[in-house]
């Protein structure tokens, strides 16, 4: 009975010590995974990344739109989109937003600005957009492709009726042939009143 005691004992002393081997095996792997290029390990994902993954992987651009990833693909929660409007008082223009997507996305809004600087009713001087689905209007259901499709709809009708930009507001709608030129010329490169638009043509 003696012996069976002393095996049991052994055996379970051994178990213990490959347990406290295995977990200074994970420690040093955590650390060497810390230490390398001074990096600390890859995180896990968080929901937001995982729900962005999807929407990008579903993404149904119109030709005139295309997505961007500065940062390269690592980064995938600030990227960039491109509008080339084909038709409307914009067309022809070059147009670049920066999406910023938070961790609980999609229960929280894309943060979007317009980097290019230009002359329109629904976008301000300093790149904010006025956009409803962006606002009061967000629903976790919507996605990037949504988004993408709104901001274009702004370049096809403008809609003084929301203005960022009261002057191009007021313009639009008492003196569209006024609203055209002026739109031209800031996208040549020039100015409307004292402001001025850099080429984006």
């Amino acid at each position: 009975m003696e012996e069976k005691y002393h095996l049991s004992m052994s055996s379970r002393e051994e178990t213990s010590s490959i347990m406290i081997r295995l977990f200074k095996v994970k420690e040093k792997q955590r650390e060497l995974a810390e230490s390398a290029n001074g990096k600390p390990p890859v995180k896990k994902q968080s929901a937001g990344e995982l729900r962005l993954q999807k929407d990008i992987s579903e993404l149904n651009l119109p030709k005139t739109c295309s997505i961007s990833f500065p940062n390269g693909k690592d980064e995938l929660m600030n990227f960039e989109v491109t509008i080339h409007p084909d038709e409307g008082y914009y067309l022809g223009g070059t147009f670049v937003f920066s999406f910023q997507i938070s961790p609980i996305y999609p229960h929280e809004a894309p943060k979007v600005k317009c980097k290019t600087k230009l002359y329109h009713p629904n976008i301000d001087l300093e790149g904010n957009v006025c956009l409803n689905i962006l606002r009061e209007d967000w629903k976790p259901v919507l996605n990037i492709n949504t988004i993408i499709y709104g901001l274009y709809h702004l370049f096809t009708e403008p809609n003084h009726e929301d203005p960022l930009n009261h002057d191009a507001a007021g313009v639009l709608r008492d003196n569209p042939k006024m609203f055209e030129s002026n739109v031209r010329r800031a996208m040549a490169g020039g100015y409307v009143g004292q402001t001025f638009f850099p080429r984006c043509i």
